[in-house]
């Protein structure tokens, strides 16, 4: 827990800095590999980086329309019915973001009221806590265990009371690298129809799947009138700095949304959403390829690090690794998170802040594998410091 804030409301006493910006900070001071912040360390396909200067010489550098510019919104309506079949109106039920987080944001801020309760299953992403305590909202969480962070459906049922606004579901999942089945999906469709209660999914990790399938919870039944669906082109096209991203979701549930977000960002990255559009168009052999190249990174990673004698749980999506520091025989991820700049020029994330009982998670830690082969294969070698 972090100490208190000088006149910072209570609702966000305890979320203080976050653990990426405090790592960050701590690699760029030492100099240490960064595998902390899950940002690629080489830029996206060469044609979107020059879509956004053409708009950007073309003059699209003023305030674009709230909810973003049409060809965006087309161009993500005709992705998610390309890829899922889920038929969205680019003019009605699409919105543009400043990246997920935005987006996730605006729609706590719109459909909590104070005192609903919000589930979701930890870890978490640490801006669903900050956001469901700006909106007055509570954290209800399921946990999902190691090795292989399998739904406890039966506890997602016990989780949802009379207060259950919405369900709150990322997948595929950070930081454990899960992809929800089939199974799991269907159910949390089930309850979320029997209990009468929204969702909000975080899909940002859509087109990183090394194992299963993504499958929006919007497909299943009786769940597009209630999902509201999000997502961005951080991830898929490595530019995440952009910070362009979108919400899909039935037009009662978009004017919602819309209402909060256009008072917190308003609009952003004219130019840049020029860009993104042209590359939701791009043809599957990128989305596959994408898909591909991260996979021989992931292995490239998780062999180096069971090599070094870490217990690893390979991820089946995602840009993250998690590993057990305990055969190592350390016994608290932020100490020793803390200590492995200095130790061996590697940066990593702790896992039990994604947690609300930090004890769940003490000697887990997580690793980005969005990076260059040969940087990669560097940060192994520095770790093996931590057994000679």
């Amino acid at each position: 827990m972090s100490a208190r804030v000088p006149h910072l409301a209570a609702r966000l006493q305890g979320f203080g800095t976050t653990i990426f910006a405090e790592m960050s900070a701590l690699a760029a001071r030492t100099g240490a590999i960064n595998l902390g912040q899950g940002f690629p360390d080489t830029d996206g396909p060469p044609e979107i980086a020059e879509a956004a200067v053409a708009a950007i010489r073309a003059g699209h550098n003023q305030y674009p329309p709230g909810p973003g510019i049409p060809e965006l919104r087309a161009a993500v309506s005709a992705h998610r019915e390309r890829f899922y079949g889920l038929c969205y109106d680019p003019e009605t039920e699409v919105l543009v973001t400043a990246g997920a987080t935005e987006a996730i944001a605006a729609a706590m801020l719109a459909l909590c009221e104070v005192g609903d309760e919000v589930v979701t299953f930890e870890p978490y992403y640490d801006s669903y806590a900050a956001t469901i305590a700006m909106a007055g909202a509570n954290r209800r969480v399921v946990t999902l265990r190691p090795p292989g962070y399998a739904a406890d459906l039966d506890r997602l049922a016990s989780a949802i009371t009379p207060r259950t606004r919405l369900l709150l579901l990322n997948s595929p999942h950070n930081p454990t690298g899960k992809v929800f089945d089939e199974a799991e999906l269907g159910e949390i469709a089930r309850l979320c129809v029997e209990r009468d209660i929204l969702a909000v999914t975080d899909e940002v990790y859509e087109h990183l799947v090394y194992e299963g399938v993504h499958r929006p919870l919007a497909t299943f039944p009786g769940m597009r009138e209630r999902t509201v669906s999000i997502s961005s082109g951080g991830k898929t096209f490595s530019f995440t700095g952009w910070k362009i991203g979108w919400v899909c979701a039935p037009r009662p549930l978009l004017d919602a949304v819309r209402t909060a977000k256009q008072f917190l960002t308003y609009v952003n990255g004219a130019p840049l959403q020029h860009a993104i559009a042209l590359g939701l168009g791009l043809g599957d052999d990128h989305f596959s390829a994408l898909a591909a190249d991260m996979r021989v990174k992931r292995d490239r990673l998780c062999d180096g690090l069971a090599a070094v004698g870490f217990d690893v749980f390979v991820p089946s999506g995602t840009t993250f690794a998690t590993a057990d520091i305990a055969p190592l025989g350390d016994d608290d991820g932020m100490d020793f998170c803390r200590a492995l700049p200095e130790r061996c020029g590697v940066v990593a994330i702790p896992n039990q802040v994604f947690y609300d009982d930090p004890s769940s998670a003490r000697t887990l830690v997580r690793f980005a594998f969005c990076k260059r082969l040969e940087v990669l294969d560097e940060a192994v070698a520095r770790l093996r410091r931590l057994t000679r």
